[in-house]
């Protein structure tokens, strides 16, 4: 059935997701397409149909003959290659749909050349130049991050990265084989602690909006904030798990059977490919355990808060 512009009960809101986002499964959904590695095969033409028909809807245009899928399907190459906030086109490898090929080459590099100190360096740095790209392309419109808050978190994620690498390659050296394959998925789960925090050290300062279920704004709670930090902490480092534990579990079997000493091309290209496979499952999989807007009882904010809201009878908040 095409959709009718004028007939306001029927009009999509495509500002929110398609899916239920009170669930987890409805969550997956919006992130499996989010993440869905194909948009980056939509040419300038197709990309710029999307942005025609989008703004158009938006506006409350007519768009001839459109159907609800074809709508949902602009939306979302839209979204793939588009700033939310300014609606600019973001750099190719700085979009969404970029996480899953860009993340499996990078992590399947970084755990097939971890024994070299020139190698773990090199390594680190690009992942963590890659991250550096994504966070500036998907920096907020309405709170842009100062490039020197990026700088700042850019070096020090590395730096951390870094010394947590060549410091475990070194305590590892006398360790069995497979304990030496997982230093890089500690080097990557230290950044993560470093990096996601100081990209977003100013709502750790100032704190971030709560709101009732109604939408309406009670206060800023920087309680709040670190609640919403410790979940994209551990979603970050919950995407790297599957990639970065069980290919060095079946590189391990593979170097002590000689495969990999018959085969030593192998090396690479096997681990990349199996990373690919468990990111394009984790990736969208850990965005969707905990939902873009949370929930946080009135108990665990500030005390200055809760005295008044007190009066208001309210027992939970939520925050984005």
């Amino acid at each position: 059935m095409a959709l009718d512009a004028n007939a306001n009960k029927l009009r999509i809101n495509i500002d929110e997701p398609r899916w239920d986002q009170s669930t987890y499964w409805g969550r997956a959904k919006h992130f499996f397409v989010t993440t869905n590695p194909l948009n980056l095969l939509c040419t300038s033409k197709e990309l710029e149909r999307a942005r025609e028909i989008v703004t158009k809807y938006r506006k409350g245009e007519d768009v001839p003959g459109l159907t609800d899928d074809e709508l949902w399907n602009a939306k979302q190459v839209y979204d793939s290659a588009f700033h939310p906030d300014t609606g600019e086109k973001m750099v190719l490898i700085g979009r969404m749909s970029a996480q899953v090929p860009m993340n499996m080459t990078i992590t399947g590099c970084m755990m097939t050349f971890y024994k070299t100190t020139k190698a773990v360096v090199f390594w680190q740095w690009f992942n963590q130049s890659f991250n550096a790209v994504v966070n500036y392309s998907n920096r907020s419109g309405d709170s842009p991050i100062s490039v020197q808050q990026l700088g700042t978190s850019y070096v020090l994620a590395t730096s951390g990265a870094l010394a947590t690498a060549l410091s475990l390659n070194s305590l590892v050296k006398r360790a069995p084989p497979l304990i030496g394959r997982f230093v890089p998925f500690a080097a990557v789960a230290a950044a993560n602690c470093i990096n996601i925090p100081m990209m977003r050290s100013k709502e750790l300062r100032e704190g971030i909006p709560v709101t009732d279920e109604n939408g309406n704004r009670l206060g800023v709670s920087a309680n709040a904030a670190n609640e919403g930090i410790f979940q994209v902490v551990l979603s970050r480092i919950g995407m790297a798990v599957p990639g970065m534990v069980f290919p060095p579990i079946v590189m391990d079997r593979l170097e002590r059977r000689g495969v990999l000493s018959r085969y030593p091309m192998l090396g690479a290209p096997l681990q990349v490919i199996m990373c690919g496979i468990c990111l394009t499952f984790a990736t969208p999989m850990c965005c969707a355990l905990f939902p873009q807007k949370s929930s946080i009882a009135v108990s665990q904010l500030e005390p200055e808060i809760q005295v008044n809201l007190a009066f208001l009878g309210t027992t939970a908040m939520h925050f984005t």
